[in-house]
This record gives structure tokens, sequence and C-alpha cells, in this order.
């Protein structure tokens, strides 16, 4: 028995050991055949990549991609007259001209072209930008070159130069009935040249046109608007635009806000405006409205009292000693936003990791504050300090309810790295982390895209002196945006200090009264000089305001 079980041990493990041998032998073909397979692909993307440079040295060193170079070259220098020669010898010499080069060379001609406009240029080269402008684009149409945005545009930029904004209109129109979607600049050249022309039922016309496509108008074509409805003494669309100016720009311009006052101190102002009016639509309307304006039309009558005046911390007019409110925001426009955040977030950032921070928010969070720690650790000085950004953090834990820290966000190097490592900041910094307050980012992520989602989905206080200006904001193309930041961002001034957010909202308003305080733009960067604003106010109307305190008091009351 001992000798036939040891036979078949002996069998059992020559027969294991072959098929292991069997096995690598099999891996190892396996392997090499997918190492063969790598190599191929590898040797394919190799081929198609070298195939994909050839081409692209090819195009660049061809007629067209020659003439393409220097042609940009010209659009960078402004330098019509040499375009237009290359141009002239490319027809010549038989070179195949795209919509590329046609737009380069339109672009350039209307330049020239609208400098005239503006007084500005030789008078020869203004109109030979003109003249040649309209050839060329009559060659786009000829060779059948398929036109875009830009060709449409330039074209009408032309005829805008030519004093001739129906041909713009229509070339609009052309544009959109080939199925291209216009931008803003693609309607300037219309509306501009039908204001200047003081022709209100064309402008409108546009404007309305543009209103209809989705596309917003901005401080330059409503600023041009009021202007045009002032001069043609059109109180309802000067209305209107205050409104639009409002909602859309909220701080004005110095030229916008010129064009303002003179319609307050002007004698067609005075002469428009409900004497009584139905005090109860209008505190409608400011409900409605989320508060700083009503929207119900021109209240009160008589001579408009104009300053230029200043608003101080609590937010009283300084000139008639109004309040100005805090206008609301929607709580769902606040949820819509975070959640677009989200989106550009992940396709910016590492999605996992963006994932998850999002997870452990919700586990840490909320938060009553948020603190961009780079940017503050950084105001003010040359050097990082965790000293300044210390600071902060405590005076923001006692002005918190719950006297709770706030969220700290660092990238990962400056939680590692630097200043990090001496002693007291290594304690610093292993305090917060116990406490749930700091999260350090990942190598080679934002930092932006962090501290701002917090912020936001905690519905708390960002302290940061980034003005989020940079490309990355402007992503979030939002209104929401700016009204947003104006409740929410502290600052730190020069004496390391918070600035926080104003009582009220820097923004055009219309009160219950019929009066009306307008704000100019300033520089973001200095917070401690006081902002100008317009007030405009007239005598109330005694049986109104009475009207409107009973109905005040019987809200309160009840």
């Amino acid at each position: 028995m001992k000798s036939i079980m040891n036979k078949k041990c002996s069998y059992g493990f020559l027969v294991d050991q072959t098929s292991h041998l069997s096995t690598l032998s099999q891996t190892a073909t396996s392997l090499t055949e997918c190492s063969e397979g790598i190599s191929s692909k590898l040797s394919k993307e190799a081929r198609r990549k070298a195939k994909r440079k050839a081409k692209r040295k090819a195009e660049q060193e061809s007629p067209e991609g020659i003439l393409k170079r220097k042609l940009n070259e010209c659009s960078k220098g402004g330098d019509m007259v040499e375009a237009l020669k290359l141009y002239d010898e490319a027809r010549s010499n038989g070179v195949a001209l795209d919509v590329h080069h046609y737009n380069v060379l339109l672009y350039l001609c209307s330049s020239h072209a609208s400098a005239k406009i503006d007084n500005n240029g030789d008078e020869n080269t203004l109109n030979s930008g003109l003249k040649r402008g309209f050839e060329i684009f009559e060659q786009i149409l000829v060779d059948e070159v398929s036109p875009n945005e830009a060709t449409f545009t330039s074209a009408a930029r032309l005829a805008a130069a030519r004093n001739d904004p129906e041909m713009a209109f229509e070339l609009l129109k052309r544009m959109k009935s080939c199925g291209i979607a216009p931008k803003l600049r693609s309607y300037e050249p219309a509306l501009f040249g039908f204001c200047k022309r003081g022709d209100t039922d064309k402008a409108y016309e546009v404007d309305a046109d543009m209103i209809a496509s989705g596309v917003m108008a901005e401080e330059p074509e409503l600023s041009a608007l009021l202007k045009l409805s002032v001069d043609a003494k059109k109180e309802d669309k000067v209305y209107e635009m205050l409104h639009r100016l409002r909602a859309t720009v909220r701080q004005v311009s110095e030229s916008t806000l010129q064009i303002i006052e003179s319609w307050f101190n002007s004698e067609d102002a005075a002469k428009v405006g409900e004497k009584y009016w139905d005090v109860s639509m209008v505190r409608k309307g400011i409900v409605q409205g989320g508060g700083g304006w009503h929207g119900q039309g021109w209240l009160g009558s008589g001579q408009w009292k104009v300053a230029k005046t200043h608003v101080n911390d609590t937010g009283m007019c300084l000139s008639c000693s109004e309040k100005l409110v805090s206008i609301d925001i929607d709580p769902k426009e606040t949820e819509n936003f975070a959640t677009s955040l989200i989106r550009l977030a992940c396709q910016r950032e590492a999605k996992a990791n963006f994932n998850h921070f999002q997870k452990w928010l919700q586990q840490h969070g909320p938060f009553d504050a948020v603190v961009d720690g780079a940017n503050v650790s950084l105001t003010n000085t040359q050097h990082f300090s965790f000293l300044q950004l210390n600071s902060v953090v405590q005076q923001l834990q006692q002005l918190s309810p719950s006297k709770r820290l706030p969220l700290v966000i660092l990238n990962i190097s400056r939680v590692n790295g630097g200043p990090a490592q001496k002693q007291n900041n290594k304690r610093l910094l292993e305090y917060w982390k116990k406490n749930g307050a700091l999260y350090a980012t990942p190598h080679g992520s934002n930092d932006d895209w962090y501290w701002l989602y917090a912020a936001v989905s905690c519905k708390s206080l960002l302290v940061t002196n980034d003005e989020m200006r940079d490309h990355l904001f402007q992503l979030l193309g939002s209104s929401f945006f700016p009204r947003w930041k104006e409740k929410h961002q502290v600052r730190l001034s020069t004496s390391n200090c918070l600035i926080m957010p104003p009582p009220y909202s820097t923004v055009i308003q219309e009160s219950a009264n019929g009066s009306w305080h307008v704000p100019t733009v300033s520089d973001d960067d200095d917070y401690e000089t006081p902002r100008q604003w317009l007030c405009a106010t007239r005598s109330p109307n005694m049986a109104s305001l009475r009207q409107l305190f009973t109905s005040t008091s019987t809200s309160m009351a009840a």
C-alpha cells in the first residue's frame, strides 16, 4: 500500500508540476502576445501621430497655410495695407481662400472703416478699407465660401461705417436665416447705427430682435438705448432701460450716470409720474421682486432733487436719509448655482477628488464661514503667513453664533511644505484637522473650486480678497454670481481687519415712494473709499404716504 501510495503521490506531483509548467508556458506565451499587441498598438499610434504631424506640416507649408500665417500676423499688428497686398497676390496666383482668410481680411477692413466713425485715422486708408471690404465680401459670395457669424458681423460693421444701419440689420437677418446664431457683437452695428441716427422705432426693433434671440444687452447697448429714449422724451422706455440696467449691470459707469442725471434734471422727467398710486400694488411688486424695486412706473410729481452722494455703513443715503435695502436671493437660484458649480468643477478637476470633497463637506459641514487660506495668508504680505491666517480664523470663530471654527481650504503643498514645517504651524494645522476645520486639496487641483463650492453649499461667508474675475469665474456666466458675492464675500483690510458684506445691495434701487438711487462702478481692489451714488428724489405725495404708513402698520399688527 505504501508503495502504491508513493507512486500515486509521485504521479500526482508530476502531473501538478507538468500542469504548472504548462500554465507558466501559456502565461509566458500570453505575455509575449500581449507585449506584441501593445507594441503593435503603440506602433500604430506612433504612425498615426507621425501622419497627423506630417499633414499639419504640409498644411502649414502650403500656399494656403503660409497665407494664413501671414494674415494672422497682419491681424495682430492691425496692418490692413499689407493684408490686402497679400490677398491680391494670392488671388493672382490662384490660391484658394477659405472662410478664415476672408474673415481676417474683413476684420481688418471693417476695423479701419469703423475708425472713420471715430474720426481716427488716415482718410485714404479708411475709404480703402470700406471699399475693399465690400469687394471682399462680394467675392466670398462669388466663391461660394460658407460664411459664419464673424463674416456677417464684419460685413455689418462695414455697413455701419457707411452709415447704413438698415443694411447691417438686413445682414443680421440673413445670418439668422442661414441658421447661424447671432452674438451681442452681431447686433451692435445696427443698434448703434439707429441710435446715433435717432431712429427710435428701428433701434427698438433691433433691441426686440436681440431679446427674442436670447442675446442679453450689456451696459454699452443699454446706455445707447437709454440716451435715445431720453432724447426722444419717451419716459416709459427710460423707465424700462433703468430697470434693465438694474437687472444686468447693477452699477453704472460715469458716462451712463451722466445720461441718467440729465434725465432726472430735465423738464420732461418733472412732468411724468403718478400723483396718487396704489400702495398695495407697489408693496406687492417689492415683495415679488425680492426688494429694492417695484416696477409700477414713475411715482410722484414735480421737479426731482438730484445729488451725487454716498451711503454710510448702515445703508443710509447721506443726501435724502433713505435706508437702502438688501435684496433677497431666491434659495432655488442658490441651489441651481451650486449644481452648475459641481458640473464645472468635475469637468476641470479630477472627478474623484471633487466627489471626495463633497462627501467630506456633508460629513463635517455646514460651516458659518469658509476661508481661502492661500489668499488670506498672502494678503498685505510677501510671505505666506500662518499667523495672519490664524488671526482671521479666530476673528471668524468669535463672530460665529456657535463659536465654531471656520473651514480653511489649503492646497496639500501648503499643509506639508514650507512654513508648515515650523513647529508652531504644525500644531496649528493639527488643531484645525482635529476639529474638522481644515481641508487639504490634492496636488494639481485649483483651490478656487473647493472654497467657492463650500461657501455656496453651506450658504456661509467667504473670506477672500480674490475678486473672482478670471476665466474660471467667467465660466459661471450667471447674473446670480455678483449678487451672491455681494452678500457673502468678506474681505481683509490693509490693517488685517475683516470687512463684512454691506447690509444693503449695491445695485440701482427704486423705493416705494418713487425715489431712485444709482451706484457707480468702483475699483474692486479699493474697499475703503466710499462709492459714489446718484440720489434722485422729489417731494412726496402726503396722501399716498399716509396710505403707505397705514398699510405698513396694519401688516405689522397682523
